[in-house]
């Protein structure tokens, strides 16, 4: 995701929201293969490598933002080039808490997230809980598809 996307104010990072959403990652998914801050002094973004990725990618990585307003951003990108995306930001094209559908992950194609939670750990685990689906049923279609996970 871009700074184009965002119409408000996303605030500064949350590192400590950061830390958990690694540490549930780290718990909940065999597939992770590491885990990365894109700067080690002054982090914006925890990136996850997973060692599998959706219908035939060989690999994954969910680019993730927390902010300290509660706003966020899972971003997936596969070996495909599949990219998928939960978001919760300001903007002028969809409801503040969103999705922005495979395979593109397009601006302008945001529909309502079926993720009603803010909390982190919560949305941490209903993100997971949606990859997972997607991934055992090799249906992207399921990403999107849950009545308030987790």
């Amino acid at each position: 995701m871009n700074g184009n996307d965002r119409a408000g104010e996303f605030g500064p990072i949350y590192l400590p929201a950061l830390q958990r959403i690694r540490d549930l990652w780290l718990e909940l998914e065999p597939l992770v293969d590491e885990t990365a801050y894109d700067d080690v002094v002054a982090p914006t973004e925890l990136q996850i490598s997973l060692s599998d990725g959706l219908g035939d990618a060989e690999n994954a990585r969910l680019d993730i933002q927390w902010s300290e307003l509660g706003m966020y951003s899972f971003h997936y990108v596969d070996s495909n080039d599949v990219n998928w995306r939960f978001d919760r930001h300001p903007n002028t094209h969809s409801p503040e808490i969103h999705f922005h559908p495979p395979s593109e992950a397009a601006t302008m194609d945001a529909e309502p997230s079926c993720i009603d939670v803010t909390e982190v750990s919560l949305v941490t685990r209903a993100v997971h809980v949606m990859w997972r689906a997607a991934y055992e049923d090799d249906a992207l279609d399921r990403l999107n598809s849950a009545s308030n996970p987790p």
